[in-house]
């Protein structure tokens, strides 16, 4: 009887639990590749919109500062002063490994109320500048495994100075406890390329031979201003290169019709942002 009943109690073979696991393993496989895949989509498009969003930012502070160069209170007393220009563009070479990017300088004018003071010494009008320019970015290139190389970029910085009338002669304060200044504040790194074009009230771009644009005979005739921002995905985008000989060729803005177009020509996987705008340098001309 009781050989009977064991006879009949059912159970797996072992080729059908072998036939589970594989059917199992392949289920997981599956599902991991899956998922690997929307890791890695999720990842670039958030890496992409990053990008994308700080380099709007940054540029959308420029354009509200652009539009602040060169105002100043009608009463304002302070000299004038060739260092006053507002807006002066140093260019840059473009991108590579002995590349830089444009260096810009913003000043406009400001006043302070003190109530407790006299009548006729309540106003104390101030100058400030605003300085955007870019150096070779510290990043550690993640390509590297030896982790001591960097990425071939840049970084932005940004400094605040005001105009020091108490200097002999007045000048842009160095060293400050003022917490409203600051020197070199890194805003933006992963950064290829930056560009300033004015141009005057003709819509031609103004052009000077000097160190910086536009030259202090031309400094109040800019009326607008293009930004042109080129930025680079931190991580990897691409998975491979097209063959791996073809160099993806990514186009920067030319800083005038007849100078070299500043092009970046590599072969590498990241994704790249080209931002252009044009801000209204409204202050400007009313000098």
């Amino acid at each position: 009887m009781i050989k009977k009943k064991l006879n009949k109690i059912s159970g797996f073979t072992l080729i059908e639990i072998l036939i589970a696991i594989v059917i199992t393993s392949l289920m997981m496989a599956a599902m991991f590749t899956s998922y690997t895949l929307v890791n890695s989509t999720y990842r670039q498009v958030t890496d992409r919109a990053k990008i994308s969003q700080a380099g709007r930012d940054l540029v959308g502070t420029m354009l509200r500062e652009i539009r602040m160069a060169g105002f100043k209170y009608v009463n304002d007393d302070i000299a004038a002063s060739d260092k006053h220009n507002p807006i002066r563009i140093y260019k840059g070479k473009g991108f590579g490994s002995s590349g830089s990017c444009d260096k810009i300088e913003i000043v406009y004018g400001s006043v302070k109320y003190n109530k407790a003071a006299a009548l006729a010494d309540r106003y104390e009008y101030e100058r400030y500048k605003i300085t955007y320019e870019c150096k070779a970015s510290t990043k550690l290139d993640d390509s590297d495994l030896t982790g001591t190389s960097k990425i071939d970029g840049f970084a932005i910085y940004k400094s605040k100075e005001k105009w020091d009338t108490k200097l002999t002669p007045p000048d842009w304060q160095k060293v400050s406890t003022d917490d409203a200044l600051y020197k070199d504040e890194l805003v933006l790194d992963y950064v290829q390329d930056l560009v300033f074009i004015p141009y005057d009230e003709n819509g031609k771009p103004i052009v000077s031979l000097g160190t910086y644009t536009p030259s202090d005979e031309k400094a109040y005739d800019v009326r607008t201003v293009d930004i042109g921002l080129v930025i680079r995905s931190t991580k990897p985008f691409f998975k491979n290169d097209k063959a791996g000989t073809i160099a993806r060729k990514i186009l920067s803005i030319a800083t005038t019709a007849s100078s070299s177009s500043r092009n970046i020509q590599q072969a590498d996987r990241y994704l790249r942002d080209t931002i252009t705008v044009t801000a209204n340098a409204r202050n400007v001309g009313l000098n």
